[in-house]
């Protein structure tokens, strides 16, 4: 029987989920070239706005004329250059932890962590609405594998008393298509309880929340003792590529000799490394951006709510406004594109069914004229609404 790959698309196209990449002809920023026309946008996770900062960027072009253009091989090979090293150092000092791993993606470290701890006889716990690598890994992990209800600490209960081996309770720190936070105290409270150990993945906390952008663990105070696998990207409000495991010298070796997706792929290029040097420096030490982008998110907030519009409770950059149905969110976004400001329509799967949504996000690179130009939009599709 042969795979009917065409019915599976048209499908897809007719439940109005079908995906198209946008074709971005510019740098990141508030203001970008996507297919041919320019848009004010709301869409990135460039939350600081560092993807296109000088500094890193020069710091990026210097690392590749000094170490070139390729990792050349896996980090246990000859892959693990200087800049690596040098990152690495300086991450374990950022989150204070032993050590730090870095990784190719964030995909790629939630899969190595999670497959080289948990096993047969083993149980993952997850909350429901955790990242899909999160997810997958777990599900790979061959581990029991159980979700609980979204941010429910009964629910959680309820499945700790089911499992059974090593324990891994595994979250988000701040969840990506929602923007609320992980209720983090009360999951490390839990995990001691039982004698399992917590993993955050945050990945949108980091940079965002914590006097010094050390994410949800630093925005809540948290030991190392209390979330003992620490995960974040440097996709994001670091600005460049990559992702890391910050944890025990024994947590770092253990994943060093068993997990595959760290030794068996090639090491990213040492000249993002610099970059990231850069933008670890402007994230410590450039406290305005976290400053100045919660006043846009105020400022948001406000302005949505004043609209009447459905706004999700996140104190975060991630400021979803649920439509429920996929295919009026896909036509309000393309409204909005109309109006030329940038804003994806999120549907499922990655989604919950009825609860498609408008995914925007804020970042420090926007002012207070463009999130103004961007209600102004808003309200405009809902005038359009009521006249239709």
């Amino acid at each position: 029987m042969s795979f009917d790959l065409a019915a599976r698309l048209a499908a897809r196209q007719a439940d109005n989920l079908y995906r198209q990449r946008p074709l971005l002809q510019s740098p990141q920023g508030p203001v970008v070239q996507v297919d041919g026309k320019e848009y004010l946008a709301f869409s990135s996770n460039d939350y600081l706005g560092l993807a296109n900062h000088p500094q890193v960027v020069d710091a990026m072009q210097q690392g590749a004329a000094r170490w070139g253009v390729g990792g050349g091989a896996s980090h246990l090979v000859i892959g693990h250059s200087e800049p690596h090293h040098q990152l690495e150092q300086a991450l374990a000092e950022f989150t204070g932890r032993d050590r730090v791993l870095l990784m190719s993606s964030g995909y790629m470290a939630n899969l190595a962590v999670i497959t080289a701890l948990v096993g047969q006889g083993d149980t993952v716990l997850h909350d429901r609405l955790n990242h899909a690598s999160l997810l997958d890994a777990g599900l790979l992990s061959g581990a029991r594998f159980s979700r609980y209800l979204h941010n429910d600490l009964d629910s959680l209960k309820q499945r700790f008393q089911r499992a059974q081996g090593n324990t891994l309770l595994v979250t988000d720190g701040v969840f990506s298509m929602d923007g609320d936070l992980a209720r983090l105290p009360e999951l490390a409270e839990q995990a001691k309880a039982h004698g399992a150990w917590l993993m955050v993945d945050d990945a949108h906390g980091f940079g965002v929340l914590g006097k010094n952008g050390g994410g949800l663990v630093e925005h809540y105070g948290l030991t190392a003792s209390e979330v003992p696998v620490l995960v974040g990207t440097l996709g994001k409000s670091f600005g460049t590529a990559g992702a890391f495991v910050a944890g025990s010298e024994e947590l770092i070796e253990t994943l060093i000799q068993f997990a595959r997706p760290y030794i068996y792929t090639t090491s990213s290029p040492p000249a993002v490394a610099c970059a990231t040097l850069a933008s670890l420096e402007l994230l410590q030490t450039e406290h305005w951006r976290r400053e100045h982008l919660q006043q846009l998110i105020q400022q948001f907030r406000q302005g949505a709510k004043a609209l009447g519009l459905n706004l999700m409770d996140s104190p975060t950059p991630i400021q979803p406004i649920i439509i429920g149905d996929s295919a009026q969110a896909m036509a309000i976004s393309a409204k909005l594109r109309e109006l030329g400001i940038l804003v994806g329509a999120i549907r499922p799967p990655t989604v919950p069914a009825g609860s498609a949504r408008l995914r925007i996000t804020l970042t420090a690179a926007h002012t207070a004229e463009q999130v103004q130009q961007l209600l102004d939009g808003l309200a405009a599709c809902q005038l359009e609404a009521c006249d239709e």
